[in-house]
């Protein structure tokens, strides 16, 4: 049986340098996180950046539903995928990272496809219960992770795809001495979606591990 292989820094700086390039204001977004301490752990992979933007123009989606933003990465490397009716709702309840987001959209000319919602996801999820998205991408407080996924199932589109961010959480979901309550969470969201007849799906391991469902 093969395997998959451990993508050491080389690898990894290799696979950068010869995959999808860049957009000048997603550079800027990464520069600026990285000044912001342990707290830039909350932005996504450039591998994952670069995942969403090819499976966006794949599976030609138009309606994005983002659950947590940051500083706007993941919700640029939507937009830049998205055609230029797309649509973006990306929902976070820090206002000073959203403001920081909204400034990055604006100067990448891709503002008109985004709309920000300051609030609790789970409040604005029940506000908008009567929409539908062709795919949603969840990565924000991770206590809320199967609320988030359950409620997706009922906004998706028949098709559509719902991507969970982190959920292999830095290796410790098979970590038998690791009990945490983030950590069995995780793995208790990952034990529902295997059996989740409702979905097709694939864990795939970009970033910190992504699952990505298909409404059936």
């Amino acid at each position: 049986m093969g395997s998959d292989l451990n993508i050491t820094k080389q690898l990894q700086d290799y696979i950068l340098k010869y995959g999808l390039k860049l957009h000048s204001v997603q550079k800027e977004i990464i520069e600026y996180n990285l000044k912001l301490g342990n707290v830039k752990r909350m932005q996504i992979s450039i591998s994952q950046c670069q995942f969403l933007h090819l499976i966006i123009k794949v599976s030609k989606i138009r309606k994005v539903l983002e659950i947590g933003t940051f500083t706007g990465l993941s919700t640029l490397s939507m937009a830049l995928a998205l055609p230029d009716n797309g649509k973006i709702t990306a929902l976070d309840k820090d206002e000073k990272t959203n403001k920081i987001a909204v400034k990055f959209f604006k100067k990448s000319r891709q503002d008109h496809k985004i709309k920000t919602i300051i609030k609790p996801a789970l409040e604005t999820l029940v506000k908008i219960r009567n929409q539908k998205f062709d795919l949603i991408f969840i990565d924000a407080d991770k206590m809320n992770y199967k609320r988030y996924y359950q409620i997706s199932l009922d906004l998706i589109n028949n098709g559509g795809l719902i991507i969970i961010d982190n959920v292999l959480w830095h290796g410790e979901v098979v970590g038998k001495d690791i009990n945490n309550k983030y950590t069995k969470n995780i793995r208790e969201l990952n034990d529902f979606i295997s059996k989740d007849k409702r979905v097709e799906k694939v864990i795939v391991p970009f970033g910190d591990g992504m699952t990505v469902c298909r409404k059936i």
